[in-house]
């Protein structure tokens, strides 16, 4: 996948807010935000043996680290000043059959810090990876997303996605539904 040099500043509740394309030096920063994010989603709608067996060998540090390093996608990361808020994650995924021969790009994470909901980070990370898509050359851009995740199904929905499909998760040792969602561009 190309990686584009690309770089936006915005203001958010009246924050400098910088989404920059993310290297392999920012690896630690979004692995250890990944799984804090993913932990404060999802821990209170699990168990905790589901949670730590997803978390030690789905989702530990090393692989999400690995993700990074590796380039396996294209990272953007949200920051104000030094912390870091945001990301979302694109790559090269599956292709469906709702795609016909058009070009599609998935949204394989777009995560944002607790603190950060609602303050409009989580748009411009979207935004963000729209537009890379536009440039990119894509026409359709989908994800996954858990069917009982209701905030992030709205957040979507007001993104203009709509849903395709289903695929199985496995988080522990619990199979769950992932709705799959695609927009046009």
């Amino acid at each position: 996948m190309a990686v584009l040099d690309y770089c936006l500043v915005y203001l958010c509740d009246m924050k400098e807010i910088l989404i920059r394309q993310a290297g392999s030096n920012d690896a630690h920063r979004i692995a250890m935000l990944s799984r804090q994010t993913f932990y404060d989603t999802f821990a209170q709608y699990n168990t905790k043996e589901d949670m730590d067996k997803f978390m030690s060998e789905q989702f530990s540090e090393e692989l999400l680290t690995k993700e990074v390093v590796d380039g396996e996608g294209i990272f953007f990361l949200a920051e104000e000043g030094t912390e870091a808020l945001g990301y979302v994650r694109l790559r090269e995924g599956d292709r469906y059959p709702a795609f016909g021969d058009l070009a599609a790009i998935e949204i394989a994470r777009i995560y944002v810090d607790k603190k950060a909901i609602g303050k409009g980070v989580g748009k411009k990370l979207m935004d963000n990876s729209i537009d890379v898509a536009k440039k990119m050359g894509k026409v359709i851009v989908w994800l996954g997303v858990w069917e009982k995740n209701e905030k992030a199904i709205q957040f979507y929905a007001k993104a203009g996605f709509s849903k395709f499909g289903e695929h199985e998760f496995l988080l522990g040792n619990d199979v769950q539904t992932d709705w799959l969602l695609m927009k046009y561009i």
